[in-house]
């Protein structure tokens, strides 16, 4: 089994090139843009140095000027926000996606956060994230309008305390 490493800026032509062969669902990158990321990641986790799967998360204090992450900024006081998560095409199917959103479960919750937040496309539609999130535990806490309209998206959260009892409480 693939070992889940820590991944940072010396990894960015990598994890550059993983990400910009799936802009689609997470927009291009260049080289500054994707290195500020990393450095400021919370979370910055791949399998195979960032070349089979990344997944990069921010905490509530991050630096980062996007409209889903400011939605949660304004409703949330602490919170983890997924940024991108990506699996390579060829490294598909095998549960890589969902053994880095667990390892960043555990993360959040050493730090202390009790929610993981992220959105999901709407418009255009990914039902193939729509049915991981879902399986992974996220409930939808909103749904916002961006880029002018061109972009629908649902934002979701998931409690990342352990069984307590204890919820997440959403937004709107």
């Amino acid at each position: 089994m693939k070992e889940i490493e820590d991944i940072g800026v010396a990894d960015v032509d990598r994890v550059l090139l993983l990400n910009n062969s799936n802009a689609r669902e997470t927009s291009f990158m260049d080289v500054p843009s994707m290195s500020s990321l990393l450095e400021h990641a919370f979370y910055r986790r791949g399998i195979d140095s960032g070349v089979s799967a990344v997944l990069i998360a921010l905490d509530q204090d991050a630096p980062y000027d996007n409209p889903n992450f400011n939605w949660f900024k304004k409703r949330f006081g602490s919170f983890v926000y997924i940024d991108r998560v990506i699996v390579a095409d060829t490294a598909r199917g095998q549960g890589l996606a969902r053994r880095l959103y667990q390892d960043l479960f555990i993360k959040a919750h050493a730090a202390g956060h009790e929610r993981v937040v992220c959105e999901i496309n709407i418009d255009p539609p990914n039902p193939v994230s729509d049915a991981f999130h879902a399986t992974m535990g996220f409930i939808t806490v909103g749904h916002a309008l961006i880029h002018n309209g061109s972009k629908k998206v649902r934002y979701v959260e998931r409690n990342c305390m352990p069984n307590t009892g204890k919820k997440a409480a959403g937004g709107s």
